[in-house]
C-alpha cells in the first residue's frame, strides 16, 4: 500500500497541490484521472520520489520515504516498475535486451538466470516469439507489453504506469488495461496508472482517485463513479454524449439491482 498524507506542492511560489490525502491499495489498479494542468503528472512525481512535497509524507507500507536514508531510498527503487507514456525501449537492443536492462543493473542473479527470468516476463505479455526483435520491428501495442515486462523484470512491489494507452488504438488499449490488471492481480502489485481515458476508467478503475485544479476533488471505483455530485468529476467524465448515455444505461441498472436485491 502506499499513502499520501496532506501532499502540497509548489513551484516557484505557485502552489499545485493542496492538501491531498488518499491511500493506493495493493493487489488492486489504483487510477489517478484529472484534466490536463489538473496536478496528477506532478502528483505522480511526488508519489514516485521524481519530487519532494513541501508539506506531507509519502509512505510505502509505512515506510516514509522522506526519512529513508541512500541505501534505503535504492532499495526502495528497486521494488518498483516504471511503464513510461512512450514505452521508452531502447532502439538498438533487442526485446529481449531490453527487458534484461534492469536485471543487469539491479540484480544479483547470474546471467543465465537473468536471461531465464527475463523469458519469463516476456511470455507473461504473450511475446513468446519476438525475443531478437527490435522495437522497430513490432508494433506499437507489442512495444507497450516489452515495456511492461521490463517493468517486471524484478518483481516489483509497486508499478506505475504513465498513460499507458496513450497513442494505442482502442482494442489494443482494452488488451493493454486486461494486462495490467491481470498482473496487478496475480502477483499482488500496488499499481498505480495515471490516465485521461475513460475506458480506462470503465474497464479496470477499481480505485479511482480524481485530481483537480490541484486538489482530491473525488475518490471511488468505476462504479461509484456515476453517482458522483461532483461537478467537475461529472463535466469531465462525461464530456461527450456516449458516456452521458453510458450513465443513465448504469444508473438503471443499478437501481434494477437494488429493487431486486
Amino acid at each position: 500500500m502506499i499513502e499520501a498524507k496532506h501532499v502540497s506542492k509548489w513551484f516557484d511560489g505557485q502552489r499545485v497541490l493542496y492538501d491531498i490525502s488518499t491511500t493506493f491499495d495493493t493487489g488492486k489498479t489504483n487510477l489517478i484521472i484529472g484534466q490536463s494542468g489538473s496536478g496528477k503528472t506532478v502528483f505522480m512525481k511526488c508519489l514516485i520520489g521524481l519530487l519532494t512535497p513541501e508539506e506531507g509524507e509519502i509512505l510505502y507500507d509505512g515506510r516514509k520515504f522522506r526519512s529513508l536514508n541512500a541505501n534505503e531510498k535504492r532499495t526502495l527503487r528497486t521494488e518498483i516498475g516504471m511503464l513510461f507514456q512512450g514505452s521508452a525501449l531502447f532502439d538498438n537492443e533487442t526485446v529481449l535486451g531490453n527487458v534484461m536492462f534492469p536485471l543487469k543493473m539491479f540484480s544479483k542473479e547470474s546471467h543465465k538466470q537473468q536471461i531465464e527470468r527475463a523469458r519469463f516476463c516476456i511470455n507473461r505479455v504473450g511475446l513468446d516469439k519476438a525475443d531478437d526483435k527490435y522495437p522497430s520491428e513490432i508494433s506499437g501495442g507489442m512495444q507497450k507489453r516489452v515495456a511492461i515486462a521490463r517493468a517486471i523484470a524484478l518483481n516489483p512491489k509497486y508499478l506505475f504506469c504513465d498513460e499507458p494507452n496513450s497513442g494505442l488504438d482502442p482494442k489494443t488499449s482494452i488488451l493493454i488495461d486486461e494486462l495490467l490488471s491481470d498482473i496487478t492481480h496475480e502477483y499482488d502489485i500496488t499499481t498505480i496508472i495515471n490516465t485521461h481515458d475513460m475506458n480506462s476508467v470503465l474497464g479496470i478503475g477499481e480505485k479511482i482517485v480524481f485530481i483537480n485544479k490541484g486538489h482530491r476533488d473525488w475518490e471511488g471505483n468505476d462504479r461509484t463513479i456515476f453517482r458522483s455530485t461532483s461537478k467537475s468529476l461529472n463535466d469531465f467524465v462525461f464530456a461527450s454524449h456516449l458516456f452521458q448515455e453510458v450513465k443513465e444505461f448504469l444508473e438503471r441498472e443499478y437501481q434494477a439491482e437494488e429493487g431486486n436485491g
